[in-house]
């Protein structure tokens, strides 16, 4: 069954002072992978009120792993819409396409956004698709 309202059911495992500082920091994690991330200022509120301030980089340390901690984070990141597939033939077991495949394609086809993909050189005015760049 869904949670509707997920703080509700946190708080009480939070402040219960029989689970250890990890469980703690398991449940936070639970919640912002839950949410998809949480705004800054609830997860400085969070940390605070568990007292959790020297083990904070565990749950800030997710980012890196392209989890969206902070919602922020999520904002900024930049979502590549993928390409319909869907009338291709594939295999029976390889379904689903990567996302590098797409990024690669439009690299080819000289179609990645400047802003996106900085450091990707843009093709000659007069490139015709033969021969490297």
């Amino acid at each position: 069954q869904k949670i509707k309202d997920s703080m509700r059911v946190l708080l009480p495992v939070l402040l219960n002072k029989s689970h250890d500082s990890y469980d703690k920091i398991r449940a936070i994690l639970l919640y912002i992978f839950s949410t998809n991330g949480t705004t800054q200022e609830n997860l400085d509120k969070l940390i605070q009120n568990v007292h959790i301030e020297s083990d904070s980089d565990m749950i800030k340390n997710w980012k890196y792993l392209d989890v969206p901690v902070i919602s922020s984070f999520v904002a900024q990141q930049h979502k590549y819409t993928r390409r319909d597939r869907s009338k291709e033939e594939t295999f029976q077991l390889s379904r689903w396409t990567p996302v590098i495949k797409d990024v690669m394609e439009d690299a080819i086809e000289n179609k990645l956004d400047s802003k996106d993909w900085p450091y990707c050189s843009r093709y000659p005015p007069i490139w015709n698709g033969s021969g490297a760049v």
